[in-house]
């Protein structure tokens, strides 16, 4: 970043707010910082501040190396002087605080930019790991769902046999069990959504009938409503074709999996670890984290 784009609020930037401390180390006064940030109150700055130091400890990272209380002397009127709480913040520390504000805050989206740091998230938990691809595949045949639809319109499928379209590939799938049928045998409530409740292999299975239905349907430029759900239905059966003859589950025999929703709130709640680069782990005091 050049002089020219740094952050700035009147004559002030970031980069003006920089100190060095007694170990050589950079390092940003929170009261100064405060205004550049958009905080008006110190008194929510500081919320900011206290969640980034549970941020910064979620991320394995010790928060001793990145925020020391401080204090600071402010002059009054007619001179008088009054120390008032501060905070030293370690370029990692200004990071947090910013990747816990409001990202449609000018003042925060600079700061995110300018308080970048080095870091790479370390290797997470063989459960974590499979929560985050189950979710991941879950948002994918969500799009997958909704691309297959405009498929199946262009294709002369109209709005209200939409249900018939996306059931007959189900049927084909799932050996004649249409979306209902299929909760019933799973003990899937009715108000649910059926991917919601498909584990990994499951929306595996069906992302790849929506994505070879869908390009059917163009390369063989289908055109009438009756072709188009009987094409859906064909690739269902073909693809449990594929999974039967490689000897996989069927996908009627897969028990429903814990709703999506629980699954993303516990990837929420479990945040990566982040493992700094040695300039950015020295933080205040000089020294790398053991």
């Amino acid at each position: 970043m050049t002089t020219k784009t740094l952050p700035v609020r009147g004559d002030i930037s970031f980069e003006d707010l920089k100190r060095i401390n007694d170990h050589d180390a950079e390092y940003w006064s929170a009261r100064e910082l405060q205004p550049l940030l958009g905080y008006s109150q110190w008194r929510r700055f500081e919320d900011a501040i206290k969640r980034a130091i549970i941020s910064c400890q979620q991320s394995g990272n010790n928060p001793n190396y990145h925020f020391a209380g401080a204090g600071k002397p402010i002059t009054g009127g007619k001179g008088a002087v009054q120390v008032v709480d501060d905070y030293h913040l370690s370029r990692f520390a200004c990071y947090l605080i910013a990747q816990n504000g409001d990202p449609r805050k000018p003042e925060i989206a600079n700061a995110q930019k300018y308080f970048a740091v080095q870091a790479r998230r370390q290797e997470v938990s063989e459960a974590l790991a499979a929560d985050q691809e189950r979710l991941e595949i879950r948002k994918q045949s969500s799009e997958e769902f909704k691309a297959l639809s405009g498929a199946a319109r262009d294709s002369g499928v109209q709005d209200r046999m939409f249900g018939v379209f996306h059931d007959a590939g189900y049927k084909g799938l799932y050996n004649g069990l249409g979306k209902e049928a299929i909760k019933q045998r799973k003990g899937i409530p009715k108000k649910e959504n059926l991917m919601d409740r498909m584990d990994t292999t499951e929306l595996a299975a069906n992302q790849f009938r929506m994505t070879q239905t869908r390009d059917k349907l163009a390369r063989e430029r289908v055109s009438s409503q009756q072709q188009a759900i009987h094409t859906h239905e064909a690739v269902g059966r073909e693809v449990r074709e594929a999974i039967k003859r490689i000897g996989g589950s069927m996908p009627e025999n897969i028990p429903a999996a814990e709703h999506i929703s629980v699954v993303e709130k516990r990837i929420k709640n479990t945040p990566p670890l982040m493992e700094l680069d040695e300039k950015d782990a020295k933080g205040l005091t000089g020294k790398v984290d053991e």
